[in-house]
Order: structure tokens, then C-alpha cells, then sequence
């Protein structure tokens, strides 16, 4: 924990500095501190959110600065932000190109039982046949492995408490038919 909280230590430095930035583009820079300078979260539990969807980052930004979704790091780096620069912020980083992570794809039984459990719980309703996302729900294809584990997991507990049908999806679903998903996600 204690790199996590200089890690934020150093963001909230760079925030200071942000306030005063006048492009969308030096905004941004508070983001690559932790999300990556080239899409690339420099810890494996932070989502990438370059290429991500538009609506649901603007969402996530706004969860953090109500409070709606915790985190130590985003919550008082969302704080500074209006509701205009948090638009402009999402939109921004949607129309980055989706990183390649290097994962590895699932193997063929992990592929396999984690489509059955997407489809049992319905996954591609929302999150589209090839994990796209649109609008306000997420691109799940190709997001890090260790971030997707750690966001089942805090669903699971509620520790993650933003979208609550999320949490009943993934207590009502099995902890190995997740691990597959996670794996299979990762390397899509």
C-alpha cells in the first residue's frame, strides 16, 4: 500500500499543477501518471482507459467525485473536476487507440467455460458479442487481467458499490466460471 499512496502522493503534485493547465491534452497529463503515458497502466490493477468508452468513463469520474465510487487516488484528483472537463476528459481518452497489453489469449477450456458463463449471465447484452462495450457500458476485450480480477472481486464484496446489479451478476455466478472470464477477456 505504501507505493500506492506515493504513487498518489505524486498525482495529487501533478494536480496542483493541472489546475492550472488550459488544454484538454495538459488536463489529461494528471492521468498518465498512473493510467499510463502510452495506454499502459504502470500497475496492473488500474484499468486502461485509453479507447475506452466515452459515456462510461465520463460516468466512472463522476462516481468518484460524488463518492458514488471509492478510491483513494481518483476521488480527490475527480473533486477538481467540472462536469465540462470531465466530458472533455472522457471523450479525450476515447479517442485514444486501445493499447495492446501483450496478454496471453485463454486456453481453449478457459475460452470455452468462460463463454457459457458470459452467456449464462448474460454478458453480451450489455457489453456486446466481442466485450466492445458502447456508450456508458465498458470494453471489457483486452483490459488487464489483474484490474478484471480485482473488479469481480470488489463487486463481489460491494466494496465496489457504483453499479450494484454488477455486484448481484457476480455473486450469482461461480468463482472459477469468473477466474475464466477474466482470463478470457484479458486475452481478447
Amino acid at each position: 500500500m505504501t507505493g500506492r499512496l506515493s504513487m498518489c502522493a505524486a498525482v495529487l503534485l501533478v494536480l496542483g499543477a493541472g489546475a492550472r493547465a488550459e488544454t484538454i491534452e495538459e488536463r489529461a497529463q494528471v492521468c498518465a501518471g498512473c493510467h499510463g503515458e502510452n495506454g499502459k497502466p504502470v500497475d496492473k490493477t488500474i484499468p486502461t482507459i485509453w479507447g475506452q468508452q466515452a459515456g462510461y468513463l465520463y460516468i466512472q469520474l463522476r462516481d468518484f467525485k460524488r463518492g458514488d465510487r471509492k478510491n483513494e487516488i481518483m476521488e480527490p484528483i475527480a473533486s477538481q473536476f467540472e462536469r465540462d472537463d470531465m466530458l472533455a476528459i472522457a471523450e479525450y481518452f476515447s479517442q485514444k487507440p486501445w493499447p495492446d497489453l501483450g496478454q496471453p489469449r485463454a486456453p481453449k477450456d478457459i475460452a470455452e467455460k468462460a463463454v457459457s458463463a458470459s452467456r449464462s449471465v448474460g454478458c453480451p447484452a450489455c457489453h456486446l458479442d466481442r466485450f466492445q462495450g458502447d456508450g456508458t457500458v465498458p470494453r471489457l476485450a483486452g483490459m488487464g487481467r489483474d484490474y478484471l480480477a480485482k473488479t469481480i472481486a470488489d463487486f463481489r464484496t460491494r466494496a465496489r458499490g457504483n453499479n450494484p446489479g454488477m455486484s448481484d451478476l457476480m455473486l450469482a455466478t461461480s468463482p472459477d466460471d469468473l477466474a475464466a472470464l477474466a482470463d478470457y477477456l484479458a486475452g481478447l
